[in-house]
């Protein structure tokens, strides 16, 4: 499988996510090239520790933005942070209990889950981010 290559279609608009973005790709990216070199489990553990842990803060990071602008879209947005969480953490286990050697399929799941959710769910909370950070908030 090929590097995942940052491109403006992956914008959500708002720049501290796209931030973020872009460094989960280039962990990923990481990730990718070292079960396509066969590097050992350890590595392929590790390297999947830092996306998990990058993973676990950008989306704090998001639950954040969405609760202090009101995302009408929170609990959905936070389920399914919740289903990758799972299941990289579910795929680590795999690995450290040598129950497996992670194969392509596994890193095909997860950039197809990384790449439909910045472009599905992510692009809706960017676009209202935009909306109302540039808006004053109103007080109540």
């Amino acid at each position: 499988m090929k590097d995942v290559v940052w491109d403006e279609i992956l914008s959500v608009g708002v720049d501290e996510i796209d931030q973020d973005h872009r460094r989960l790709l280039n962990i990923f990216n990481l990730l990718n090239r070292a079960v396509i070199e066969g590097d050992s489990a350890d590595y392929v553990a590790a390297t999947l520790e830092e996306l998990i842990n990058c993973t676990v803060w950008h989306f704090s990071h998001e639950e954040r933005l969405m609760l202090k602008h009101r995302y009408g879209e929170t609990e959905a947005h936070q389920a399914e942070h919740q289903d990758l969480i799972r299941s990289a953490r579910d795929l680590q286990r795999e690995i450290l209990h040598g129950d497996m050697v992670m194969m392509d399929q596994q890193i095909e799941y997860l950039e197809r889950w990384l790449s439909e959710h910045i472009l599905t769910a992510d692009l809706r909370l960017g676009s209202y981010l935009s909306q109302v950070m540039e808006a004053p908030l109103a007080r109540s």
